[in-house]
């Protein structure tokens, strides 16, 4: 049996959506799902000096809006979103930035959601506004190499537009 077929028959076992769970010697099905969190930032208008923190604050929890509408109306290939949580406050941090002092505020969003398979989180965690992720089932993953070695070939795939994208930047 050549790696092809050994990987469509492993594929064809496991159910879409799936991961196997060994619980002493009976095999479950049951989904991933994870809970995601996303800082988007808030950054200082230029010229604004006394009222400026409020200004931040108010920018961070409009990109946040702006992004929840998208994760609510735009579907994403193998991700299901169970839930989005806007219950944490925004806060706001002191960076220095081309040697002047400012503040910069961060709204977070916490996404829960169902997915195919951990390939598919890929994407989403190398946004520049990922901060944590939080697997809430299953307890225990067990990855067969066919997969693992899908899941480090997307990875790879996913570094490599970057790269190229801030090549592309600099050009």
């Amino acid at each position: 049996m050549t790696k092809m077929e050994k990987y469509v028959k492993m594929r064809q076992e496991t159910e879409i959506g799936m991961m196997k769970i060994q619980i002493g010697d009976e095999v479950l099905m049951e989904p991933i799902r994870v809970n995601v969190r996303l800082d988007y930032r808030g950054e200082p208008r230029p010229g604004k000096i006394f009222f400026g923190r409020k200004n931040v604050i108010e920018r961070a929890e409009a990109v946040r809006e702006r992004q929840v509408a998208l994760w609510r109306n735009v579907p994403l290939q193998g991700i299901i979103i169970e839930d989005i949580d806007l219950s944490l406050e925004v806060y706001v941090v002191r960076e220095t930035e081309k040697r002047r002092d400012c503040e910069i505020a961060y709204a977070p969003v916490i996404l829960t959601i169902r997915t195919e398979s951990i390939e598919d989180l890929i994407p989403l965690l190398m946004n520049n506004e990922f901060r944590r992720i939080e697997f809430l089932s299953p307890e225990n993953i067990q990855i067969h190499r066919l997969e693992m070695e899908r899941l480090l070939f997307k990875l790879n795939q996913t570094f490599q537009q970057e790269i190229k994208k801030i090549e592309g930047y600099y050009a």
